[in-house]
């Protein structure tokens, strides 16, 4: 015997449809919930919901798999029949955690999450704590960045449906690896999504992607149910043990208990219960530490938020680029600024946005771990018109400089899937869309948008050319040339650093002191200290006291003196003091 359930508080009537029976009438609950219980239903039975007199069979919006697609009838799936060999796993806190973002479909040429298992090797040798996976709940077509997904209980079929992703957790675990999880609740993909002709689940207002997700309209209460059950499910009953919120910024909600703190106090109280750290991230745009400070200070109590100003300051310094959002960008002063303070638009002017932005982080009280920092990340790359990495255009010489003053600041560093190897294939936008109009519809646009920029439309790829995809995936043979072993091998050796000094890991901002000058950077952390030269030439610059040893150095060339470094040119060096 098998409950089915489903939400649809404004309908007059469900049908519940099973293969090769008669439909079955539902029941309706004052909740707004409809019931049947179906004799010899279980594991495995694909079903569907019929909604008032409309003789279309639709998923559910809470279906744990979609084998069939999107479009397809949902299957009963019994989350508690798959068999975890991970019970002594304690979790991984994200303090002290090096993150590596990956994307199921490229970072192999399987695309699948266990030929991801077949990789984890590699993570556990490179250093990193934790695999951020980009998402992976269903949505429409083969190939996509994950965040057009309409299913958000369900993940995708062709990466190897949910028993495919316990599998992938269970193997990290199995190797010291935590996994976060990159979800999206600002809106659903443009095909596929049936959950709206359910219940209220969006508003008339819009976002960037599409309607706005109805977190404080009528029924919000359900909605807000529904995604707080869907980020439970994550990491209950896949065990992973963090999620990353995409673009928190764009669900806006006027309730007194903010939707970010509600969802805050339930990951707390499953954290207690299953007896390890669970960590939410927000991707924030808003500069405004409210969202990590702890429910105790009056804060939404969330975990950790991706920073751009980081991003902005280093990828501007190195590259010189100055156009959109870099801006404001791109001097040592900026740079110092971010290092010591998270923010470098807090309370300032932003000529990008053409006003005021952000809000001061209280250094003394809020620790760096709670800000995930990159040199590269999916958006930074992809949101690209050719999606090229930052290996394309900085000299080997400076992405160690780079690598460095990220792996040294006082932030929970995270890199990119092939960055420690200054991978040479691009990562471009992707899709394939099998509806002709809305493909068309994403061709067109993505031309345009990059065309206002001045890019030629010839040169912009095509998001639903297969090529496009192909091109996007990791070329791991790359790790056999000697150019892109040693890159490798500095990126072993920086991640171990790290680790191995309590002074770089140091989250305390108010501790942290830089100087620059002409061309060149100094930042202490505690007895280390980080002297980066960022000139095309030699310099010997003063340091602060003498040095006991040179801990890492990007390059040959370094010359320790009495009272100072000389530095090659494009070249860091650590030192201990």
């Amino acid at each position: 015997m098998t409950e089915f359930t489903v939400w649809a508080p404004e309908a007059a009537r469900v049908r519940l449809r099973l293969p090769g029976a008669a439909d079955h009438e539902m029941r309706a609950g004052p909740d707004g919930w409809w019931r049947v219980e179906v004799p010899g239903a279980g594991p495995g039975t694909d079903y569907a919901f019929l909604l008032d007199d409309d003789d279309r069979a639709l998923p559910d919006p809470r279906s744990a798999w979609q084998p069939a697609g999107v479009h397809g009838p949902s299957r009963l799936y019994d989350h508690a029949a798959y068999h975890w060999t991970d019970r002594g796993w304690t979790g991984r806190q994200l303090p002290g955690s090096v993150l590596y973002e990956l994307h199921v479909g490229t970072f192999t040429p399987e695309g699948t999450f266990d030929a991801v298992i077949g990789r984890l090797n590699h993570l556990v040798d490179l250093g990193v704590d934790m695999i951020e996976l980009l998402p992976v709940n269903a949505f429409n077509g083969e190939h996509n960045w994950g965040y057009d997904g309409v299913c958000w209980y369900a993940p995708h079929q062709p990466y190897g449906g949910p028993d495919g992703l316990k599998r992938l957790v269970d193997a990290a675990h199995a190797k010291g690896l935590g996994v976060i999880l990159d979800v999206v609740y600002n809106h659903f993909g443009p095909s596929g999504a049936y959950a709206p002709m359910f219940a209220p689940y969006l508003t008339e207002q819009s976002n960037t992607w599409g309607r706005t997700v109805n977190l404080d309209g009528p029924h919000s209460d359900g909605v807000r149910r529904y995604i707080i059950d869907s980020v439970l499910m994550w990491l209950r009953d896949y065990h992973v043990d963090g999620l990353r919120l995409d673009a928190v910024h764009a669900m806006p909600d006027s309730r007194a208990t903010h939707f970010l703190e509600e969802v805050a106090v339930e990951v707390e109280a499953l954290s207690t219960h299953l007896g390890r750290p669970l960590s939410l991230i927000a991707e924030s745009d808003l500069n405004d530490p409210k969202v990590i400070t702890p429910r105790e200070a009056g804060g939404y109590g969330l975990h950790a938020q991706w920073n751009d100003d980081a991003h902005h300051a280093l990828h501007s310094l190195l590259t010189g680029e100055r156009q959109g959002y870099y801006g404001d960008f791109g001097s040592l002063e900026c740079l110092a600024d971010v290092l010591t303070g998270a923010f470098f638009h807090a309370g300032t002017r932003s000529s990008f946005r053409n006003r005021g932005h952000g809000r001061p982080v209280d250094r003394q009280r809020t620790p760096g771990h709670r800000f995930v920092a990159y040199l590269q990340n999916h958006d930074q790359i992809g949101n690209r018109a050719t999606g090229d990495r930052i290996s394309t255009t900085l000299s080997p010489a400076l992405l160690r400089v780079g690598a460095a003053l990220l792996m040294t600041a006082p932030f929970t560093p995270m890199l990119f899937m092939g960055e420690e190897w200054a991978a040479s294939t691009p990562w471009q936008f992707f899709t394939s869309h099998p509806e002709p109009e809305l493909a068309t519809a994403v061709v067109t646009g993505r031309k345009r948008e990059f065309a206002a920029h001045g890019w030629p439309p010839g040169d912009v790829p095509d998001p639903q050319d297969s090529q496009t995809f192909v091109r996007s995936r990791l070329d791991w043979a790359e790790l056999d040339k000697p150019e892109h072993r040693e890159m490798y091998d500095f990126y072993r050796r920086l991640i171990a650093l790290r680790k191995s000094r309590p002074d770089l890991s140091d989250p305390w901002l108010h501790d942290v002191d830089v100087r620059h000058g002409d061309q060149f950077l100094m930042m202490r952390r505690g007895d280390c200290l980080v002297v980066a030269n960022l000139a095309g030439k030699s310099q010997r610059i003063n340091l602060p006291g003498m040095v006991r040893n040179v801990l890492l150095a990007t390059g040959t060339g370094v010359t320790v003196m009495r009272d100072g470094i000389e530095l090659p040119p494009e070249s860091a060096a650590i030192v201990a003091l």
